[in-house]
């Protein structure tokens, strides 16, 4: 599968402090620094056991203990600073279900359904099983705070974001649309129910040991443009990522944003109003890394950009050359490498190898 490609880092030196002011602008990066939002579990245990020797990868569910410890690992052997740790905030939702023809098939793959959502009404509303903060499981962000390689952080992130839970778990974005002309009351009230809902997590978490900021995922647009109008989401959910951008800086942390789709119209808002220090998911058709490297980044930092088609598509020289192109026009202020968007179960590992190998090599040569 990999075809004596392997691990590039056999002693990793993990420095997240370092990390952070590369990202920050305060100083020229002396390596490459890797970002990843997540990798599917099916690329963990891949790499865990047939690149690693670990021997079969627990899941969660199996041994708790071990899967984060494997997790661990993972992130400390393939290079990263931190290691990004999601979940606990837990929204209801109706989802739908296919198969999944990934290499490494998980054997089905779901999603949710935009369509209809579980609120259209106030009573609705009422009847919704909101979580509750005082029920949130913290332990085993606390286990990866106290398991951590020395120089590692944590990025966490407790849920999806706001726009995505309204308009994707609670409301579905048809029933988002409708609403926000027929009953505008709602929509406001499902919002901010959402929003400080994921607010007191931060709060929660934000003086844990090793926690170094928020990597908080909100998809925002498509091709060609944001999903709601820029009015709309600078009324309903920009506001929360400002709040959450502040409370990181209020404890010296970081607030990094994974949104996908083409956030051109809200740009200027996101750095200069919300304030997020670092910016992921880039697609090549919507805008290449290297283009919002030249238009932004002296402003704020870039993270990942390797196209995840031409991740999935393109041959190792074809690759190679691809990845070089990018690290010799993003490096080696405010950038890290890694994916446009995440490390899926249909990325080829011999692909990732590759795209980690070339940030290897590159480091090798500033050596």
């Amino acid at each position: 599968m990999t075809n004596g490609l392997r691990v590039p880092f056999a002693k990793p030196e993990p420095n997240f402090d370092e990390f952070r002011r590369v990202l920050l602008g305060e100083k020229d990066a002396e390596r490459v620094h890797f970002v990843e939002l997540y990798a599917d579990q099916e690329m963990v245990r891949c790499v865990l056991e047939d690149l690693l020797g670990e021997g079969r990868a627990a899941s969660f569910d199996e041994d708790p203990e071990a899967y984060y410890r494997q997790l661990i690992k993972f992130w400390h052997r393939m290079g990263y600073d931190y290691i990004r740790v999601a979940g606990g905030l837990e929204f209801a939702r109706a989802e739908k279900t296919a198969d999944d023809t990934a290499d490494l098939s998980r054997g089905k793959r779901s999603w949710v359904d935009e369509h209809a959502g579980l609120i259209a009404s106030w009573e609705d509303y009422e009847r919704y099983p909101w979580p509750e903060l005082e029920h949130i499981d913290y332990s085993w962000y606390e286990f990866v705070a106290k398991n951590l390689p020395p120089g590692m952080k944590m990025m966490v992130c407790p849920s999806s974001g706001v726009f995505e839970i309204v308009a994707e778990h609670l409301l579905g974005f048809e029933g988002l649309s409708v609403l926000l002309y027929e009953n505008e009351e709602l929509v406001a009230a499902v919002f901010n129910r959402v929003g400080e809902l994921i607010y007191g997590f931060y709060k929660n978490i934000v003086t844990m040991d090793n926690v170094a900021g928020f990597f908080q995922g909100d998809d925002l647009g498509f091709k060609t443009s944001t999903f709601l109008s820029p009015r709309h989401l600078a009324k309903y959910v920009l506001p929360w990522h400002r709040r959450y951008a502040e409370l990181a800086h209020e404890h010296g942390q970081m607030y990094w944003l994974h949104a996908c789709g083409n956030l051109k119209a809200i740009m200027d808002v996101l750095i200069d109003d919300v304030k997020i220090d670092a910016l992921h998911s880039f697609q090549d058709e919507i805008m290449p890394v290297t283009e919002f490297k030249e238009a932004y980044g002296d402003r704020v930092a870039a993270l990942g950009g390797v196209d995840v088609d031409k991740l999935c598509r393109l041959g190792e020289d074809e690759l190679r050359a691809y990845v070089r192109g990018i690290l010799d026009r993003c490096m080696p202020r405010r950038y890290a490498l890694g994916s446009g968007n995440s490390v899926a179960n249909y990325v080829p590992l011999r692909n990732y190898l590759i795209m980690m190998d070339e940030g290897a090599r590159w480091s090798e040569a500033q050596a």
